[in-house]
C-alpha cells in the first residue's frame, strides 16, 4: 500500500492510500468515517486485479478542513479534481456521503467521469430519522475521549448489533489527538456545526439529488443492508424509478454501515458486479 496526496478543488490536499494494481477503483467513505474504513475492502479488490484508491473526504482524515464549509459542491468539485489525475475513467464506489457525492459529481457531469458506480446503503430519499441518529452520534461527544477504550465504548452503545472487537486499536485510524491529549473523532466538527448560512435547503437538495440520479447512465448497484436505518422499501422503489437500470443487493441482517457489518458479502457482490461491467 502506498500513501499518495491528491490536489483536490482550489489547491486542497485530499489524502488516499492505493493498493493493487490494474483499473483503478475510487473508493469514497461516509460522514464521519475515514479511507480507513475501506482496508479490508480494498485489499479484496487488489486480490481481484483491481487498483483500490481509498479518499479521505474534504475535512475527513489527513485530507485539509474547509473554510467555506461542508457543502454539496465541495466534495463533488474534490471528486471531480481528483478523477481528472486517475488515468481512465475508473469504477466508484461511495458510501453514505460518498455515494451522494459519486451520484451528483456523475450526474451533473458534461462528460462521462466513470466506468460503474457503486452506491453503498444510500439512495436520494432517505430516512429523515436515520440520518438525524447518525448526526447525533457524531455530535454527542465533542470533547472526546481519554482513551481508545472509550471511543470504542460510544461505538459499541451506538451499534450494539455488531460485536465489539477484541481489540479496538484499529479504532484510532479514526480518531485524532488534540493537544490537551484528548481523542476526538478524525473530522473537522464544523461539518455537522455549519456556519450561518452554510447549511443547505433540504428540498433544493433533494431536488438536485433526484436530477441527478435520472440522468446516471454508467452501470450502477446499490447494495443495501437489509435492516439499513437510512434506506427504506419506499427509498429502493423511488430510486429504481430514478435509475431503471440499477442493479439492487441487499445483504441480509446488515445496517446501514453495510461493509463494516458484512464485509465479505458486501465485497463479495461487488466484485461479482464489478467482473461482468468493469472486469479487472
Amino acid at each position: 500500500m502506498t500513501v499518495h496526496n491528491f490536489t483536490g478543488a482550489g489547491g486542497a490536499k485530499i489524502a488516499a492510500d492505493i493498493v493493487g494494481e490494474g483499473r483503478p477503483v475510487v473508493m469514497l467513505h461516509g460522514a464521519g468515517q475515514t479511507r480507513g474504513s475501506w482496508w479490508r475492502t480494498a485489499a479484496m479488490f487488489a486480490d481481484q486485479g483491481y487498483r483500490a484508491i481509498t479518499l479521505d473526504a474534504r475535512g475527513h482524515g489527513q485530507s485539509d478542513w474547509s473554510a467555506d464549509g461542508y457543502g454539496m459542491d465541495v466534495f463533488v468539485d474534490d471528486l471531480r479534481a481528483v478523477l481528472d489525475q486517475v488515468e481512465a475513467r475508473p469504477a466508484l464506489i461511495g458510501a453514505s456521503l460518498g455515494g451522494l457525492t459519486s451520484m451528483v459529481a456523475i450526474g451533473e457531469a458534461d462528460r462521462a467521469i466513470a466506468s460503474a458506480l457503486v452506491l453503498v446503503d444510500i439512495t436520494p430519499h432517505i430516512r429523515r430519522e436515520g440520518g438525524s441518529a447518525i448526526q447525533g452520534f457524531m455530535g454527542a461527544n465533542p470533547e472526546g475521549f481519554a482513551t481508545v477504550e472509550e471511543a470504542a465504548d460510544a461505538v459499541s452503545r451506538y451499534l450494539p448489533h455488531r460485536p465489539r472487537p477484541k481489540s479496538v486499536e484499529g479504532l484510532r485510524r479514526n480518531l485524532r489527538e488534540r493537544e490537551d491529549g484528548r481523542l476526538v473523532w478524525h473530522w473537522d466538527p464544523a461539518f455537522i456545526n455549519p456556519r450561518p448560512g452554510h447549511r443547505p435547503d433540504i428540498d433544493v437538495m433533494q431536488a438536485r439529488l433526484d436530477e441527478a440520479a435520472r440522468a446516471i447512465e454508467v452501470p450502477t448497484l446499490m447494495v443495501r443492508g437489509s435492516d439499513s436505518e437510512i434506506v427504506s422499501d419506499e427509498g429502493v422503489e423511488q430510486f429504481r424509478r430514478l435509475v431503471p437500470t440499477a442493479e439492487i443487493v441487499e445483504v441480509s441482517g446488515a445496517r446501514h454501515m453495510v461493509a463494516g457489518d458484512a464485509n465479505t458479502d458486501f465485497a463479495g457482490a461487488t466484485i461479482e458486479f464489478l467482473s461482468r461491467v468493469y472486469p479487472a
